[in-house]
């Protein structure tokens, strides 16, 4: 299975890192794997999750209403 770190994941998303660890804080991602160094581990999916919120932000949607679909 493909893992990517917080970088590439926020790359493929179009977002910065901090936005990745914003939605992670508020529960909008589920909180990944960790390697053995520490580092987050991502997969593919949270990319199409991200993506999501932030279209149903530019939609009008709010985080917690987001949260809530």
């Amino acid at each position: 299975m493909e893992t990517l770190t917080i970088g590439q994941l926020a790359q493929r998303a179009r977002v910065n890192v901090d936005t990745v660890r914003y939605y992670e804080r508020r529960g909008l991602i589920a909180e990944p794997a960790r390697r053995a160094s520490g580092y987050r581990q991502y997969v593919p999916a949270d990319v199409d999750r991200i993506r999501f919120i932030k279209r149903a932000q530019d939609l009008g949607f709010t985080l917690n209403e987001i949260s809530d679909l």
